[in-house]
């Protein structure tokens, strides 16, 4: 009784072995059984298996270790039947003789709603792998001299009026653009304003903003004694827009034509210098005085009129005879 119990329960047990081996099986092949040193071996795994099973790609790594691994291609699935065939295609190499055991290489899957992950081998394979065989008793050939390709003289012909073709249409494209262009522009001559002119227009154009009237006090201090400063640069060429007024102040005294208006335009600096860095509020007089100031320093530093010079040479040479 137990000895049929042992049969019947090895028989189940082989039973299900087969039944979960159709599951899933993989072979492996390679196009040949004959190779020569360095060609290559082309490998293919054929895996066949039921719709639920998710395969991943052969690991071969470590089954083809002796193998350069040139190429592989993705997997390519089909459907035969109520089964499917997923084909991986990898191309090898290698480089010693002899004869080559390429042994089982493991197929990764899972079942469907089971995470397990399990095994499908592939079978061995077996091939040679020769080398090139080589006559020792023969003469070392040279190298055959390169091939040299006779000239023919059509085709040099048609290349030769090819290019005059294409000279000749880029010259003539260049005449024409160069005939339809127009002259060059003269370039006008830019007459430069005196700095009094320039500085007497800003302060007209600074009053007629009225920004002290508007409240905005230190913002008109500011601009005048900008513009007063300016003027000083482009008349005296004195770097008045960075220095303090004392250093502007001690500037001056050493330019002749600025001796008229030094005590002015030490109070003119210093009311200005009161309203932007101590806060000052001047009455509505001193900001009126500021702009007087400001036009009185330009016209009594401005350049002298011509016949107001030559009648003052003359001046001078009739006081000359007299004397």
């Amino acid at each position: 009784m137990v000895k049929k119990t042992f049969l019947l329960l090895s028989f189940f047990f082989l039973y299900i072995v087969a039944l979960h081996a159709q599951k899933i099986t993989a072979r492996a092949t390679v196009d040949s059984s004959y190779y020569k040193v360095g060609d290559f071996v082309h490998l293919t795994i054929n895996v066949t298996h039921d719709k639920n099973i998710n395969i991943s790609a052969p690991v071969i790594g470590d089954s083809t270790s002796d193998f350069e691994v040139i190429n592989s291609k993705p997997a390519v699935v089909k459907k035969e039947g109520n089964k499917f065939l997923t084909t991986y295609e990898y191309t090898l190499s290698k480089y010693d003789s002899g004869e080559v055991y390429l042994p089982h290489i493991p197929v990764y899957y899972t079942e469907s709603g089971d995470t397990d992950i399990q095994i499908a081998y592939t079978n061995p394979i077996k091939f040679t792998v020769s080398t090139i065989k080589v006559n020792l008793n023969k003469p070392i050939k040279d190298i055959k001299k390169p091939i040299t390709i006779p000239l023919n003289w059509k085709l040099i012909v048609l290349i030769i009026l090819i290019l005059l073709l294409i000279a000749a249409v880029i010259f003539y494209f260049y005449n024409k653009h160069r005939k339809n262009k127009k002259p060059a522009e003269v370039s006008k001559k830019v007459i430069m304003k005196p700095p009094h002119v320039i500085a007497l227009y800003e302060l007209r154009a600074l009053e007629e903003k009225q920004l002290w009237q508007k409240g905005k006090i230190k913002e008109y201090h500011s601009d005048i004694t900008e513009i007063i400063r300016k003027y000083f640069h482009d008349q005296f060429f004195l770097p008045a827009m960075e220095l303090t007024t004392t250093e502007v102040m001690d500037y001056l005294k050493k330019v002749e034509d600025a001796a008229p208006i030094l005590d002015l335009t030490y109070k003119f600096l210093t009311d200005a210098d009161l309203v932007k860095f101590a806060k000052f509020m001047p009455m509505d007089s001193v900001n009126e005085d500021m702009m007087k100031e400001a036009v009185e320093i330009v016209e009594k530093t401005k350049p002298k009129p011509q016949k107001e010079l030559v009648r003052s040479e003359s001046t001078a040479s009739r006081e000359d005879k007299d004397v």
